[in-house]
């Protein structure tokens, strides 16, 4: 089940530039080609007051290429054992999977993890599936859920990338059950959960794009997963429906 696609998509497309390449036939005349559009009705000649004369199957719109990269930035739940080992199996599969198809698509890819008392900076935005390879050997797991500084952290890292080129276009994949239990350095005998929540309605400020992949797996499900989702304004989705070819997909769609 997935929530909330309009703003998602709408908001990829508003972050690239992109540059008009060609132009299509079109039954609508918004976005219009106007020098393709003139071409086909070259044969339809001059109105008698000399102005070329365009018909509805003359309409051509334009196509767009977009000139900026995608950072594709995994935001990754690493504590606990066993689910936690999964989690990373299928992120690392997604990754690399990404980096080969970014070849294509100049797309860089990050990875941020949580787990003990804080989350790190795992892999900076990168398209070299080496170095992305290499890194992810040692994604760590076990331990409690750092989510509030994971999402501080992501914050951060959005707003430094957009500082370096306003115009970067980023999307961001956050792989957790939702149930942070670890409040942020320096903060002790604060509340967790609502530490959390501030810092997901900072990220939510920057409106970029996000896909909440719940990874809540027990019988009973919490569903502070989704509660995170709405917060973030994200696409949600459970990711015990997803493989790695699954997960690789369901981002192409989305950026």
């Amino acid at each position: 089940t997935s929530t909330n696609t309009g703003k998602r998509n709408s908001a990829m497309g508003s972050k690239k530039k992109a540059q008009y390449t060609r132009s299509i036939q079109t039954d609508a005349p918004v976005g219009i080609a106007l020098d393709a559009t003139l071409r086909a009705a070259a044969s339809n000649g001059l109105s008698k007051c000399g102005q070329p004369v365009i018909r509805p199957e003359n309409w051509r719109k334009k196509l767009y290429k977009s000139t900026t990269d995608t950072v594709i930035l995994f935001v990754v739940d690493s504590s606990g054992s066993m689910s936690a080992r999964k989690r990373m199996e299928a992120v690392k599969g997604a990754v690399l999977l990404l980096l080969t198809d970014a070849y294509q698509q100049r797309d860089r890819v990050g990875v941020i993890s949580f787990r003990g008392v804080k989350a790190e900076i795992l892999l900076e935005p990168t398209r070299s599936i080496d170095l992305a390879s290499k890194q992810l050997q040692r994604l760590p797991t076990g331990g409690r859920t750092p989510l509030a500084h994971a999402l501080s952290l992501t914050h951060d890292t959005v707003q430094r990338l957009k500082r370096n080129q306003p115009d970067q276009g980023v999307l961001v994949i956050v792989l957790s059950d939702g149930k942070g239990n670890v409040p942020l350095p320096n903060s002790q005998g604060c509340d967790p959960w609502s530490q959390t929540e501030h810092a997901a309605s900072k990220l939510e400020a920057l409106s970029i794009p996000t896909l909440m992949l719940d990874t809540d797996a027990g019988h009973v499900r919490v569903g502070r997963g989704k509660e995170l989702a709405e917060i973030l304004n994200a696409e949600y989705m459970l990711l015990d429906e997803l493989s790695s070819d699954g997960l690789f997909h369901t981002i192409k769609q989305l950026r």
